[in-house]
């Protein structure tokens, strides 16, 4: 049965843009350049991340809370139906900003609970910044993105989909990268994709007590 009301929105021709397919290989190339074996990934979407990585011969299994999208297992990420350390890698794309903030530490928990090794996260950015590029032939080829001061910050409103966004009011980046801390996942690095700032990227790592 085709996914309906919330789940339709995956499968509408509109949702993998161009630059949803740029943040797709993003997903792909943190997994892959981690070289790990066995993988979980949170939130099956359009299905896409997975389906590649399978047919990549990568050990991956998908969790969802909607038995429409046909996951591997149902269940919420706030109480994942498996052990200890099962997975080396944790991926949660685009999925944290569904639940409402006060949820968010207790999915951290959960994540570093599973994990063997890493966790990785995006999460939509609603900071705003200018993209400078540039490139000169046989020589250089240079992007950056510049943030823009934003001294008053906007307040999120529940928009049917996003409880929160990095950047709007009470959720400033360094919040996110704390509250992941105290439960148990270390920071290695977070970026903004170039072509599509929206996405922001974090690549962790358990702490191991």
């Amino acid at each position: 049965m085709k996914p309906q009301k919330e789940s339709a929105h995956y499968f509408d021709a509109s949702y993998d843009t161009k630059e949803r397919f740029i943040s797709y290989w993003h997903q792909i190339n943190e997994i892959i350049a981690l070289k790990c074996e066995k993988i979980l990934e949170i939130g099956v979407g359009s299905g896409f991340v997975s389906k590649y990585l399978k047919e990549r011969g990568v050990d991956i299994v998908t969790l969802d809370v909607d038995e429409r999208l046909k996951p591997d297992y149902t269940g919420s990420v706030l109480n994942m139906p498996f052990p200890d350390d099962s997975f080396d890698i944790v991926a949660c794309y685009e999925v944290l900003e569904h639940l409402p903030y006060e949820s968010v530490p207790r999915a951290f928990s959960e994540i570093s609970r599973v994990s063997k090794q890493y966790a990785i996260f995006s999460l939509p950015d609603a900071n705003k910044c200018y993209r400078l590029y540039l490139k000169i032939p046989k020589l250089v080829e240079f992007k950056k993105l510049i943030p823009i001061p934003n001294i008053r910050k906007p307040i999120h409103k529940f928009d049917g989909q996003h409880y929160w966004e990095i950047g709007k009011a009470g959720y400033p980046l360094a919040r996110i990268v704390k509250d992941a801390q105290i439960h148990g996942l270390l920071l290695i690095k977070t970026y903004r994709v170039y072509e599509w700032p929206y996405h922001r990227f974090f690549v962790l790592k358990k702490r191991n007590e």
